[in-house]
């Protein structure tokens, strides 16, 4: 082969198509010179450089995936390293959603740009597609189609900072939680985190999530019962002292055992500050939910606190601590009577 002779992607011997995307180190490797890898982008070429120092080994448009593999070989680069690879980037924003199979995300190849997290020490810009996010805590990174993506939360968080069309927002995170790919507590401590709760695309949505997030952990609840062979509960009451003040709503409850559930769905909405309201309106209002539950215990009713996720990742271990409590019932002192309304 002479020097002029251009080199074509099938003396690489590369089957792979992840390795249709290579970088300048990888492709010396494969014995490439940069000056050569050079030689086969040019105009007509049967190569193409989609980004600095990466290599798409066809000559037609990149796919998806390629685009994703590129963005984050550019995002693992590093001067003089011997190796290259993704390091600890991962794909995060709504090519991250894409990847986690949100059907509200556009496909990967209509995607303009592709975030890559980053740590915060990296100094790296951006590059035509591939948009640099740099970050102090880096999430652990989910797998996808062999590729590092971050958590749906995380890249909610991420996806969310560049939107401005509340409709969108809204949208995403409806699926998100209806989908079971996340809790609404974790997507709301990442807003928290990113500081996105007081934008105005975000408010609306993040109540339209958390109504969401309540309807799916009650149906969690009605399963577990129904499935777990537990005795049917009063369900959404009220309960009062006769004659006496309101002792507060649950979810369900055993009148013969003095045994309620209550869940733990609206805790999110404690940690939402964007609404003006000051941390110690929040505190105040733990303090009455926890003398709720207090004042409760304390007339022989035991309540039994259980957490949207605990119902989504444990079933059946949930059922077991509530019929523990039922069980349990015939070894305490009677509980006080306690005039039961539908609330």
């Amino acid at each position: 082969m002479t020097q002029n002779t251009p080199l074509a992607p099938r003396h690489l011997r590369l089957p792979s198509p992840v390795e249709r995307v290579l970088t300048a180190e990888q492709l010396k490797v494969h014995g490439v010179s940069t000056a050569r890898a050079a030689e086969q982008c040019r105009t007509g070429g049967p190569w193409q450089q989609p980004l600095p120092g990466v290599y798409v080994l066809h000559p037609g448009p990149p796919t998806g995936e390629e685009r994703l593999r590129s963005a984050l070989l550019y995002a693992g680069r590093r001067r003089g390293a011997a190796e290259a690879g993704y390091g600890e980037g991962m794909v995060t924003g709504l090519a991250a959603l894409a990847l986690h199979g949100l059907s509200d995300v556009p496909p990967l190849i209509s995607l303009d740009r592709i975030d890559v997290l980053v740590p915060r020490t990296r100094r790296l810009r951006s590059a035509r597609y591939a948009h640099v996010v740099r970050t102090a805590e880096l999430p652990r990174p989910m797998r996808l189609s062999g590729l590092p993506a971050a958590p749906v939360a995380r890249a909610l968080a991420d996806a969310v900072d560049g939107l401005a069309d509340s409709g969108t927002v809204r949208r995403l995170l409806t699926e998100a939680v209806r989908g079971g790919h996340c809790e609404p507590a974790a997507v709301v401590r990442e807003l928290s985190r990113a500081k996105l709760l007081g934008r105005p695309p975000v408010v609306d949505a993040v109540e339209s999530l958390l109504g969401e997030g309540r309807a799916l952990a009650e149906r969690r609840l009605y399963e577990m019962v129904r499935t777990c062979g537990l005795p049917e509960p009063l369900w959404n009451v009220d309960l009062r002292l006769p004659g006496g003040p309101h002792l507060g709503g649950v979810d369900a409850y055993w009148p013969d055992e003095a045994v309620a559930v209550e869940l733990d769905a609206r805790a999110p909405r404690h940690s939402v500050l964007g609404d003006g309201r000051r941390q110690a309106d929040h505190d105040t209002e733990w303090s009455g939910y926890a003398a709720k539950r207090e004042h409760l215990e304390r007339l022989g009713v035991t309540v039994v606190h259980l957490t949207p996720g605990r119902l989504r990742d444990a079933l059946e271990q949930q059922a077991t601590v509530v019929r523990t409590a039922l069980m349990a019932a015939g070894d305490r002192e009677p509980a006080a009577y306690v005039v039961i309304l539908p609330r």
